[in-house]
């Protein structure tokens, strides 16, 4: 079955797993991290408002300790010690 993106609004919690599924997908774990804005950019093309709702959820992920923030909050990795929670996360939001 091919999974396709389409662009779409996503309810709150389907767009928070699938930030954390692009993250995770580029294997950003810990002080290794990815840039938020190019982040932003790559999934506005399958998010409507071209991604302004990302930098939201980001922000929100890490205040749930999903996300670590770096460089005065311009880059972004996955914590490693909510690594089962983040996986379950995904698993359950995010259907492919």
């Amino acid at each position: 079955m091919i999974s396709v993106l389409m662009k779409r609004e996503y309810p709150d919690q389907e767009l928070k797993a699938l930030i954390l599924n692009f993250i995770m997908r580029k294997g950003r774990w810990g002080e290794h991290y990815f840039p938020i804005d190019t982040m932003a950019k790559w999934l506005g093309q399958v998010v409507q408002n071209n991604g302004k709702n990302v930098r939201k959820k980001v922000d929100e992920l890490a205040k749930d300790g999903y996300l670590i923030l770096w460089k005065r909050n311009t880059t972004a990795s996955l914590n490693p010690r909510a690594k089962r929670e983040i996986i379950e996360f995904i698993e359950k939001y995010l259907v492919e």
